[in-house]
């Protein structure tokens, strides 16, 4: 790839954000009075979040018996209001001893 093709991907990526990111502020200058379009935006990032997070945590490791369980410990944790730091290390460890447990076995899924 040459120089110019990389400049040129790269101001048009810049370009498309850009746009993404101003065009709501410019055609939405007014409050949304709507109940139900306000709630709606509101929900939106959780949404994408959990869309965009929940395929990688299950594609994450090297089986995916080691990724549920790392999900389930997670989901545990988090049940019990753990903070994030102890439900983030708690189903690292979780993964990390399903995955030791799992090559010993000779298992992997």
């Amino acid at each position: 790839m040459s120089g110019m093709t990389l400049f040129l991907y790269i101001f048009v990526m810049a370009g498309v954000t850009y746009l993404v990111r101003m065009l709501p502020l410019v055609i939405f200058k007014k409050k949304i009075e709507n109940r139900f379009i306000r709630s709606f935006l509101y929900y939106i990032p959780y949404a994408v979040l959990a869309a965009m997070t929940f395929p990688a945590i299950l594609d994450s490791t090297s089986s995916t018996l080691s990724a549920a369980a790392g999900l389930l410990i997670a989901f545990i944790t988090a049940y019990f209001e753990l903070g994030l730091l102890p439900v983030a290390l708690l189903s690292c460890l979780s993964v990390f001893i399903c995955e030791i447990i799992l090559t010993n076995l000779g298992i992997f899924l």
